[in-house]
């Protein structure tokens, strides 16, 4: 079995991975860049529509714009790169066992790893959509790649469940294609993807979007012949007497995201079950010591550009780690998720952290607007900041200021309706 030994190994050749990758090498470490895809770039090749870039590089990009800078980066510094390589475990001492066609198994023996796998799209099997089982039914993702990569064209008339962002998008490009896109449907009273998304997606092109709806049959013996849409309760229960079927030939689902930890399960890692990527402290390393995560196999972000900033401070967090310039004690205290809070990145945090300014990842439950998102500890309130909307699908993104006080207990994270002046 060959072997390889480098300083850091990055497992994911996706925006993350990259950016990563080009932060270690920059911090002074040797780099492997493992991909089991046969190229770089993750899902931003398929995606050829603009909106990536703007947090980053002050401009607009495609997703294949997006990644080939980072990909040129790449090659510029020469970081190793092993393509079409399968990771197939994380052992407990680190070492990471893969394979690929050319050499067969692969011994990597890193100091420190980072986890940069992404995340995969939820199926027709993890929401249990009742009916027939014709041709026809494709992820979004799937049929994003069959029209933007492959040129290839899935269907003619169109339902999509899900409003997630690859759903809309691919609603306006089925559309510019000419297939007809009969409705999007959304079991929520609100869109799960970005507000620029429906707007720009839907509202534009004149695509029904039925919230509060979901479908409860598939018909259809060799290819789909038609769904049935129905009406849903406050409880997602199907109200009787609502159902109205739609005529067509194929079904797109974009029913939410998955971090894919598979790999880290089997280097001990352990996961949140909200967020279903590791629990992981300021210093965006794991429970796993030299274990460290970034990116969608983190947390589902909503823009690239996120993705990125995250993969770029965890490898100059890892490269320093490993070069002993950061030691990561083990004096954290915990986060609590407080009112509205669906989840808060990082987990637990240092208590020398709050000498700085310490960043927070997080999404809200439900929408609301006018609020402030109150930091507490022990009931006494540290820092609070407005926020004029906030939406399950948009990420807030937080800097707690340093803090004069000496926090020592768990912190809580709610949100507050901020109160509306009187009117006499």
């Amino acid at each position: 079995m060959k072997t390889y030994i480098t300083d850091i190994a990055i497992i994911g050749g996706g925006p993350a991975g990259l950016a990563a990758a080009i932060s270690a090498y920059e911090n002074g470490v040797n780099v492997l860049l493992i991909e089991r895809d046969f190229e770089l770039g993750g899902i931003l090749p398929q995606c050829i529509h603009n909106g990536f870039g703007l947090g980053i590089f002050d401009e607009e990009l495609t997703g294949p714009e997006f990644a080939q800078r980072y990909i040129n980066k790449v090659m510029e510094y020469k970081i190793p790169i092993m393509l079409n390589t399968m990771v197939l475990e994380i052992r407990p001492n680190k070492n990471i066992l893969a394979v690929n066609k050319n050499e067969g198994a692969i011994l990597v023996k890193p100091k420190a790893i980072i986890l940069a796998m992404g995340c995969r799209e939820r199926t027709r099997g993890n929401i249990r959509i009742p009916g027939t089982r014709p041709a026809g039914i494709y992820t979004a993702g799937l049929a994003q790649r069959l029209v933007n990569i492959e040129g290839l064209m899935p269907g003619k008339k169109f339902v999509i469940l899900g409003s997630g962002d690859i759903g809309m998008i691919m609603a306006r490009r089925l559309t510019l294609e000419g297939a007809e896109v009969k409705a999007v449907i959304e079991i929520l009273p609100y869109t799960s993807g970005l507000i620029r998304n429906k707007v720009q997606c839907l509202d534009d092109f004149g695509i029904p979007l039925l919230l509060q709806h979901t479908i409860i049959e598939i018909k259809g013996k060799d290819r789909v012949e038609s769904v049935v849409v129905s009406k849903v309760d406050e409880n997602w229960e199907p109200i009787k007497g609502s159902e109205k079927s739609f005529e067509c030939d194929t079904l797109l689902l974009s029913v939410g995201l998955i971090p894919e930890n598979e790999l880290s399960k089997t280097a001990g890692v352990e996961l949140d079950p909200k967020t279903r990527g590791p629990i992981i402290n300021n210093y965006f390393q794991t429970n796993v010591e030299g274990i460290f995560a970034c990116g969608n196999v983190l947390h589902v972000n909503d823009l690239v550009d996120n993705v990125a900033s995250e993969g770029t401070l965890t490898g100059e967090i890892a490269a320093k780690f490993i070069k002993k310039i950061i030691k990561i004690d083990k004096n954290f205290v915990q986060l609590l998720c407080g009112r509205n809070i669906g989840y808060v990145l990082p987990q637990k945090v240092n208590k020398t952290a709050f000498k700085n300014s310490v960043r927070f990842y997080m999404r809200v439950k439900k929408p609301e607007n006018n609020v402030y998102i109150n930091f507490k500890v022990n009931d006494k309130l540290i820092y609070k900041k407005f926020e004029r909307f906030a939406r399950p699908s948009e990420m807030l993104i937080i800097d707690l200021p340093k803090q004069d006080i000496l926090i020592d207990n768990n912190i809580l994270i709610e949100v507050i309706p901020k109160e509306k002046k009187s009117e006499n």
